[in-house]
């Protein structure tokens, strides 16, 4: 059973294990001629779709440009990237205005939900309209 919390404005809070109930299977990709890893969501999550959510993490800029933002479970030097979890261990985040965050800043981040089953260029779960703060 998944316990997933909500504030008294009605934003749900997740945690990492919310974003672990999660199955895959491979799948064929033409354009790329490779297997990859197809998402089976679970149906709390599902339901979320669309709906303002909240989970907590480490703030990583990876890509060069700045285009590619993620909410990691695990720090920079221990990521998914580095074999230290699943896909499930991040999140990708659009940020209606970049913060000035630092990779491994450890924030929380409040956005829309959406499940990306399809396109292997963005990661399986994304939160759009994003904003957040450090913890301290």
């Amino acid at each position: 059973m998944m316990l997933i919390s909500m504030s008294a404005v009605g934003q749900v809070h997740l945690t990492w294990e919310n974003l672990a109930n999660i199955t895959y299977t491979e799948k064929y990709f033409v354009a790329y001629d490779s297997n990859f890893l197809y998402p089976e969501f679970s149906t709390e999550m599902s339901n979320l779709v669309g709906k303002k959510v909240s989970l907590s993490g480490y703030y990583l800029d990876i890509s060069p440009t700045g285009d590619m933002i993620i909410l990691s479970k695990n720090p920079m030097a221990s990521c998914f990237f580095c074999g230290n979890g699943g896909p499930e261990t991040a999140v990708e985040i659009q940020f209606k205005s970049k913060p000035s965050f630092k990779t491994d800043d450890i924030v929380v981040i409040t956005g829309t939900l959406k499940l990306n089953k399809d396109d292997i260029e963005h990661f399986n779960y994304i939160l759009t309209d994003c904003s957040g703060y450090i913890l301290k």
